[in-house]
């Protein structure tokens, strides 16, 4: 008994070195991404791009508060709260998380339990004894089975089949993270957004009801003109049809206005029919936006990183799909009680048990694994290069629009003065008319000259408005990859001493130490 003993302690521990030992398929490494030179510390579109003011190095969780408008704060802080679109994706994290748990209940045993009675027999003939054929004078022998088993299996991990799947659903969980937090930012940007563009309508429409309002003087002063006999009945009619273009442009700016008030109203989950804004006086602020180094941004948006982490679930699932090839092994074991009798059920002499491994391998299946695991692969590379165009979009977006605040900026001031010019030009205009040198056509250009500058320059202060927002998203908004909380560690592992070499296979930005050497498919 003692020798019994010792071999299955020396079996076990076998078993258990086994198991930690030996996991098929790649490590993952981090691939490389099409990302600037370190030594390029700036993006190429900044040169030349003023700061609006001094500010912070690095953008907060709640960036809109840059801009300074009270409003804006409020609604951006309902959308964590009510956007369907962020409560369906933190819907989706949680799934993403059971899954995991999922995955890991395969490192256990399964137990069930349950009890039954069976009534079988058979025709009188086989019956036998006293019972027998007083059941075979009726037609009938059979027996009355009680049974209360307890089964457990148990399949060993010996090749990482459960790691790996455990890997690839945790991975997939942080990357539904990751997808968590661009819903939220890409909800808070096109609130911010849309806001802003309702805002620019309400300036439109004020600049068009104060051009109404000039016109309505201008009109005037022809009426008299005419009443006097200076002018002709044709500059009344001039003036008044320049009166009713403005007021019909004001009217049309309403209905934009109205769509975007909608938008609003469901990016922050409020039925359009009872949500308003308010019009209110519009100064706007062009905040500091800290765009750090380019190397930073592989840390900094939400959608590289969710990309990233499915590569290493991508890569875990190629591991899945090799563990087919090999035996699977496994321990079952029985135990229970058992009786025709329901008095002798629970009886020790009723007691009954079984124990006994099993292993079994594939011999054939048609290619299935082979086809199974080129699957895997093929899944990888795709992810792979779904990973670097993310990368490569994001660059683009954030140069995009650092071009466009920079030479959008440049453009303001140049239209700008074009108004001052306007501006000047109508009145020497209208000072000519009135003393009857020129005649009412030469007004009308000027006006309309006026106006159309006057909304170019509104329309620019929307698109740079709107371009501090899309450059906020771009740079992810204040998020970084040390917001990914889940299956984190608790502590991260002490930093190496000053001038120490990185560990072999250790994979950067991914928070995972793997062997050493690359993925090798």
């Amino acid at each position: 008994m003692r020798f019994l003993n010792r071999s299955i302690q020396l079996t076990g521990a076998a078993a258990l070195l086994l198991l930690t030992a030996c996991t098929v398929g790649p490590n993952y490494v981090k691939p490389s991404a099409p990302v600037p030179p370190p030594s390029m510390d700036a993006f190429k579109e900044s040169a030349g791009w003023k700061l609006a003011r001094p500010g912070g190095e690095t953008l907060g969780e709640k960036w809109w508060q840059l801009f300074n408008d009270p409003q804006l704060n409020d609604l951006e802080e309902q959308v964590n709260i009510s956007n369907q679109n962020v409560l369906a994706a933190e819907a989706q994290f949680r799934q993403a998380k059971a899954l995991v748990q999922s995955a890991r209940a395969g490192y256990f045993p399964t137990v069930t339990a349950g009890a039954s009675v069976t009534r079988a027999g058979t025709g009188g003939s086989g019956s036998s004894g006293s019972a027998g054929s007083a059941a075979s004078s009726r037609g009938i022998a059979g027996t009355t089975t009680y049974a209360l088993p307890i089964d457990f299996a148990w399949e060993a991990d010996v090749w990482g089949r459960v790691r790996r799947t455990v890997e690839a659903n945790r991975s997939s969980a942080q990357a539904t993270e990751a997808d968590l937090a661009g819903v939220r930012l890409s909800a808070q940007a096109a609130l911010a957004e849309d806001y802003f563009l309702l805002r620019a309508q309400d300036v439109q429409i004020r600049l068009l009801n104060d051009t109404v309002a000039s016109f309505q003087k201008a009109l005037d002063l022809t009426n008299n003109r005419y009443q006097g006999g200076v002018v002709a009945r044709s500059d009344v009619l001039q003036a008044e049809t320049q009166l009713k273009q403005a007021q019909a442009q004001a009217i049309d700016l309403s209905v934009q206005r109205a769509q975007l008030e909608h938008a609003i109203a469901l990016l922050v989950g409020k039925p359009a029919s009872v949500f308003s804004i308010p019009t209110v006086p519009f100064s706007p602020v062009f905040p500091n936006i800290p765009t750090g180094v380019p190397s930073q941004l592989l840390e900094r948006r939400p959608d590289i990183a969710g990309a990233e982490r499915r590569m290493q679930a991508a890569n875990a699932e190629i591991g899945v799909a090799k563990a087919a090839f090999y035996p699977t092994v496994g321990l079952g074991a029985s135990a229970g009680f058992q009786s025709t009798s329901l008095s002798n059920w629970l009886s020790w002499p009723s007691f009954l048990w079984s124990v006994g491994p099993t292993l079994s391998q594939t011999l054939f299946d048609g290619g299935l694994r082979r086809a199974q695991t080129e699957q895997a692969k093929a899944a990888y590379d795709a992810v792979v290069a779904n990973y670097r165009q993310t990368v490569l979009t994001g660059f683009q977006e954030v140069e995009d629009n650092l071009a466009a605040l920079r030479i959008l900026e440049s453009e303001a001031a140049a239209q700008n003065d074009a108004v001052t010019a306007a501006r000047s030009s109508l009145a020497v205009t209208l000072n000519q008319y009135r003393a009857g040198i020129v005649s009412y056509i030469n007004v009308t250009v000027a006006q309309n000259t006026l106006l159309t500058n006057e909304r170019s320059a509104v329309d620019i202060l929307g698109r740079r408005l709107s371009a501090s927002v899309l450059l906020i998203r771009a740079l992810g908004g204040g998020w970084d990859t040390s917001k990914i909380t889940y299956d984190r560690p608790k502590q991260a592992p002490a930093p190496a001493a000053a001038g120490a070499a990185p560990a072999a296979g250790a994979s950067p930005n991914t928070g995972t130490v793997v062997s050493a050497g690359a993925a090798k498919k």
